[in-house]
């Protein structure tokens, strides 16, 4: 008996054996296989500017075939650049975004036609509303064969006449390519409604559709319907706007037209081409926001003012100026009187501090990450004002479920009947249901 179960152990053990050794196997075949179809697929890369690159990167991605697409900088003479020195303009940087693909799946020709429809290539200036050479649409090529793609390309879309103006997109050499920083990457994904917010109050979307929706030009050579079922199209989002853009609208927003975009949301910018000494609205050719010296604050600001603009500070909750300001009218930078919440979007949020769903003007918000204090905010500051105004959270009310929480010390408060006189009378419209 005891020899017996002695064999039934050693044949347990050696069946086990035989066992793990076939999974290892079997599992480093699988493994080697794969890594011998990654080291088979051959990949390219595209690289393009259209403007904010959160855009671009967002479209380029739906392309089946693309298996990346990065935000970056190129096009300068910078090295390493960062974010803020790209936006501020003086690097010679673009926005820019690298395409890697699977040209067995979609060609870089492809490619360069589905750029031509994701993007105004008639503006010379910049890229719906970010406005600045910093985000002008470019082609960056890196080899002959795709610069004369990228010319035929631009030389059938003049042709077509699909566009009344010349075509200004610039086709230049490929140099070094910068990633933007980590936050950046998948902005669309990780930040999808202040993404959307931005994207719609762009006027991108309204553009492409008023442009492409309807067109019954063939500018590429394909049938509009083969267009459609193609392998390229089935990856557009067609340029519609979802209900969660169109909820975190004003209501006397959602039908309008691109052009009509400067009336309310467009007078800032989300990026635009100002240096930190000229900061301002460059469309009419005068500043209309700047940032006065160091000196000139020291002067207009209270102590509390400067130190929390300028410092980083933060006033008490429950005793500062706005937190249960109850009037109707806008709250601009002080530093810089940049346009930057409405009280239609304020609500009490219980903290003390001045709260609100969402910007008055987006294209004058600028948020950066903040690991003080031993945790990881948003911090939210102004576009021209470089203001620091407080943070923003996700944890605000429909319909965008943002909470802006702000410093009252960062604040002016002009109040509806006083906009006109100092010079906010493009917002009164705002106003019009409640009077």
């Amino acid at each position: 008996m005891k020899s017996i179960f002695i064999i039934g152990i050693i044949f347990t053990v050696v069946l086990s054996t035989v066992i793990l050794l076939g999974y290892h196997e079997g599992n480093s075949m699988d493994n080697m296989n794969d890594q011998m179809n990654n080291k088979s697929m051959k990949t390219a890369t595209a690289v393009f500017a259209g403007g904010c690159f959160w855009c671009t990167e967002s479209d380029f991605e739906k392309v089946p075939g693309v298996i990346d697409a990065i935000s970056g900088y190129t096009g300068g003479h910078v090295k390493n650049p960062t974010y803020e020195e790209v936006s501020a303009g003086g690097t010679g940087h673009m926005e820019s975004v690298k395409v890697i693909y699977d040209p067995s799946k979609v060609t870089y020709k492809q490619l360069l036609e589905y750029f031509w429809e994701h993007v105004d290539p008639t503006d010379p200036g910049g890229e719906f509303v970010d406005r600045g050479n910093q985000y002008r649409s470019a082609i960056f090529y890196a080899n002959e064969k795709q610069k004369r793609l990228a010319e035929k390309t631009k030389a059938e879309l003049a042709a077509s006449g699909i566009f009344k103006k010349p075509i200004v997109t610039l086709i230049i050499p490929l140099g070094p390519f910068y990633p933007a920083e980590k936050y950046h990457q998948d902005y669309y994904k990780k930040n999808p409604i202040r993404y959307h917010w931005y994207r719609y109050n762009s006027g991108r979307d309204q553009f492409l559709k008023k442009v492409w929706a309807n067109s019954k030009i063939d500018v590429w050579g394909n049938s509009k319907a083969d267009m459609k079922k193609s392998a390229m199209n089935s990856g557009m989002d067609n340029h519609k706007t979802s209900n969660m853009e169109k909820s975190a609208m004003p209501s006397n927003m959602n039908n309008s037209k691109t052009s009509g975009m400067g009336n309310t949301m467009a007078t800032g910018m989300k990026k635009d081409d100002m240096s930190s000494t000229s900061m301002g609205d460059k469309t009419g050719g005068k500043p209309m926001y700047t940032r006065p010296s160091d000196s000139d604050l020291h002067q207009r600001l209270t102590p509390l003012q400067y130190k929390v603009t300028q410092e980083n500070g933060t006033e008490p909750a429950f005793n500062n100026t706005y937190w249960n300001n109850h009037k109707a009218g806008i709250y601009v930078d002080i530093v810089s009187g940049e346009p930057l919440f409405s009280s239609l979007d304020k609500f009490d949020s219980g903290t003390g501090w001045p709260s609100f769903t969402k910007p008055l003007v987006p294209g004058n918000i600028v948020e950066k990450k903040d690991q003080t204090l031993w945790m990881v905010r948003t911090e939210v500051r102004s576009r021209h004002g470089n203001s620091h105004l407080g943070h923003v959270f996700d944890d605000g009310p429909p319909p965008t479920g943002l909470r802006y929480c702000l410093n009252s010390a960062a604040l002016r408060f002009i109040p509806v009947k006083s906009l006109k006189k100092d010079g906010y009378g493009q917002f009164l419209k705002l106003f019009e249901k409640t009077q």
